[in-house]
C-alpha cells in the first residue's frame, strides 16, 4: 500500500479529552426533559463510552453487539428492547460515531420492526457527521464528512496495530472518499 492511499488516522488518544466529551454528553442528557431509564452501548465502538454515561447518570447499562456481523444475534436483543420501548421504558442509544448513518439506521430500522415507541429512543454519540443520513439526538462533536476524511481512532482502538486500524479504515472507502 502507497503512504499516498493510506487514511489519514487521527488518533483521540488523551483519556482527558474523551472524558470531557462523555461529560459533556451526560450533561445534555440530564439537562433535557427527556430523561432515560436504560443507556444501551452499540458494540464495539459505543460500548466504553455507554459504560461511563450510564455511571454518570447513575443508570443501568445493556449492550447489543451489532458489530459482531453474527445473523439474529443482534436481533433478538433488539426485538426485546423494542418491546420494553413499546411499554413504556426510556432508553439512550450510545455509539462512538454516526458517520455513513448506517449502524443507528439498521438499528432504528429492527426497532421498527419490533413495534417499538419512538418518543421512548434517543441516540446519542460522541462524533456527530452532519453529512450522515440519520440524526441523533445527542452528541459532543460535530464534523463534516464532505470535507472531513480523517480516520478517527478512538482510546479503545488504539490498542490495536496500525496495521490492523488502516485495514479496517479501508474496508470502508466511502467513508474516506
Amino acid at each position: 500500500m502507497s503512504e499516498a492511499s493510506e487514511p489519514q488516522l487521527h488518533y483521540l488518544e488523551y483519556y482527558e479529552d474523551f472524558l470531557a466529551k462523555v461529560r459533556q454528553l451526560s450533561r445534555q442528557v440530564q439537562q433535557g426533559a427527556w430523561q432515560p431509564e436504560f443507556v444501551i452501548g452499540l458494540g464495539r465502538g459505543g460500548l466504553v463510552p455507554a459504560v461511563y454515561i450510564s455511571h454518570q447518570l447513575s443508570l443501568p447499562m445493556l449492550s447489543i453487539d451489532h458489530s459482531s456481523k453474527i445473523p439474529g444475534f443482534a436481533d433478538e436483543l433488539l426485538a426485546k428492547v423494542a418491546a420494553m420501548s413499546a411499554e413504556g421504558t426510556r432508553m439512550l442509544f450510545v455509539d462512538d460515531i454516526n458517520d455513513t448513518g448506517g449502524t443507528i439506521d439498521y438499528i432504528r430500522g429492527q426497532l421498527s420492526q419490533g413495534g417499538c415507541d419512538h418518543g421512548n429512543l434517543r441516540f446519542a454519540v460522541v462524533i456527530n457527521n452532519k453529512s450522515s443520513k440519520v440524526e441523533v439526538d445527542v452528541w459532543a462533536d460535530m464534523i463534516d464528512r464532505a470535507d472531513d476524511k480523517r480516520w478517527f481512532v478512538f482510546p479503545w482502538e488504539s490498542v490495536g496495530s496500525r496495521d490492523s486500524i488502516v485495514d479496517e479504515a479501508l474496508s470502508v472507502p466511502e467513508r474516506l472518499a
